[in-house]
């Protein structure tokens, strides 16, 4: 049998253990043999990429998938997507969403992982009806948690919706790193004898179950896992990538991935891991084992806004209350699964109701908008309690929130003016409107001051 690996350094090792703050030009020179290494894919574009691009690295995401791209001929470039929400907080209009995706293929994506926070399958519809359209692959993503109403039948059916609409491949994704190698093969096991594409496993090793989990997933069939290299593995980060490799090979499994050349990459990236380490950008805290996620199933991504908002307030003391609060929030809210942006809705939620001294004393917009309906279906029962005391006498809304949202590129390219140069400005202003409009300014500005050297150069 033969395994896939997905290599994710260039996007969710480093979005795990640095907040994506890891600039093109710092893996530019490695990507040709990034390129040679037999990977499956290389996930490098999408999630928290975008924004922080934009935000924080002033470069154009548009530029760096292109100069991947440009690098990386052979490889299959994979990026995730959040449905609806594409790579940003909330819903966009359908018109958005396809020019999006249509985007992202022109400019060098092949396979567009595609999940819905609350595995709402109408959300990823459109998302992957235009993947489909533009030729690219099309992986439906199953959000992982655990619950009462989260359970094998419930995966099963949720799985056979995301094939209908025609995706080559089913993701599980275990963004917190809380599902143990036993539930991992029973959930493989169960969709290889109910769908005809092949599954897909993502995990963290945040509680310490990813090499386990991910072997077992292996030997009940999956056919491609996503793995990180060695010294951006561990922690809140994927499984290493070498240490599958050389246990799967030893197994008798048919691995393309060339130890040799992980060997480069990995002697590559370590001196940047030191650097990070050295400038605090990578806390070591983050590569450990934290295994309270297993009883409160909070990924390390939102234990650390956590803390970070506990601290920002000098409230840290407050923390295991938080911890406390956190489930019985997300059992209020009919168990949505802890990923963005449901993550940080709940965790904000939890912290106001333990800060305030008052459950729901002050309730979020966002939990508010999740109320209403605007994300999508909750997955069970909302405490009625609850949402009267938000929503009063008013129903929620039944059918999928995009349908009620105005075309918004037209608007956007006539709000921008002579600002944008091509579409994917169009785009990236509609996603982060201020970062944009920011990134523009400074891209204007070196323009300039380029055109101005060139005069006097020629002077």
């Amino acid at each position: 049998m033969k395994v896939n690996f997905t290599e994710t350094i260039l996007r969710d090792a480093n979005q795990s253990l640095i907040a994506t703050r890891m600039p093109f030009s710092v893996f530019e020179p490695v990507l040709k043999t990034l390129d040679k290494a037999g990977y499956y894919s290389l996930e490098c574009w999408g999630g928290a990429t975008f924004d922080s691009c934009l935000r924080y690295l002033n470069e154009d995401p548009w530029e760096r998938l292109r100069k991947i791209r440009e690098a990386c001929p052979n490889s299959k470039l994979q990026m995730l997507l959040r449905g609806q929400n594409l790579l940003g907080y909330k819903h966009y209009p359908d018109d958005v969403v396809r020019l999006f995706v249509k985007k992202s293929i022109e400019n060098g994506i092949d396979i567009i992982r595609i999940f819905d926070a609350l595995n709402d399958v109408r959300n990823i519809e459109v998302a992957v009806d235009e993947t489909l359209k533009n030729g690219a692959h099309a992986s439906g993503t199953i959000c992982y948690t655990i619950s009462p109403i989260h359970n094998l039948d419930n995966y099963v059916k949720t799985a056979k919706q995301i094939e209908a609409l025609g995706v080559q491949s089913i993701c599980i994704k275990d963004m917190a790193g809380i599902m143990s190698p036993k539930e991992g093969y029973d959930l493989v096991k169960a969709l290889k004898e109910n769908l005809k594409v092949p599954v897909v496993v993502h995990t963290h090793s945040t509680t310490g179950l990813g090499f386990m989990t991910l072997l077992k997933c292996v030997e009940a069939g999956a056919d491609v896992i996503d793995t990180a290299i060695s010294c951006f593995s561990g922690g809140t980060s994927q499984p290493a990538t070498e240490t599958l490799v050389y246990t799967l090979k030893q197994l008798g499994y048919e691995v393309d991935v060339d130890e040799k050349i992980c060997k480069e990459i990995n002697d590559f990236f370590k001196p940047y891991r030191n650097e990070v380490l050295k400038s605090g950008l990578l806390n070591p805290v983050v590569m450990g084992t934290q295994t309270d996620a297993l009883i409160y199933q909070i990924p390390g991504g939102m234990l650390s806004n956590l803390v970070a908002q506990l601290t920002a307030q000098n409230k840290l003391d407050k923390l295991d209350d938080v911890l406390l609060e956190t489930p019985e929030v997300r059992k209020d809210l009919g168990y949505p699964p802890l990923v963005t942006p449901m993550s940080q809705m709940v965790g904000v939620q939890a912290t106001s109701n333990v800060l305030s001294g008052e459950r729901y004393k002050n309730v979020s917009k966002e939990v508010k908008s999740y109320l209403k309906g605007e994300y999508g279906k909750a997955p069970g029962e909302v405490n009625e309690e609850l949402r009267k005391k938000v929503l009063g006498d008013e129903a929620p809304y039944a059918g999928r929130y995009a349908d009620t949202l105005e075309p918004a590129v037209e608007k956007a390219r006539a709000e921008l003016g002579d600002r944008a140069t091509c579409d994917e400005d169009v785009l990236s202003y509609i996603a982060f409107p201020t970062q944009a409009e920011a990134f523009f300014e400074k891209r204007d500005e070196k323009k300039k001051n380029t055109f101005t050297y060139s005069i006097k150069k020629v002077d």
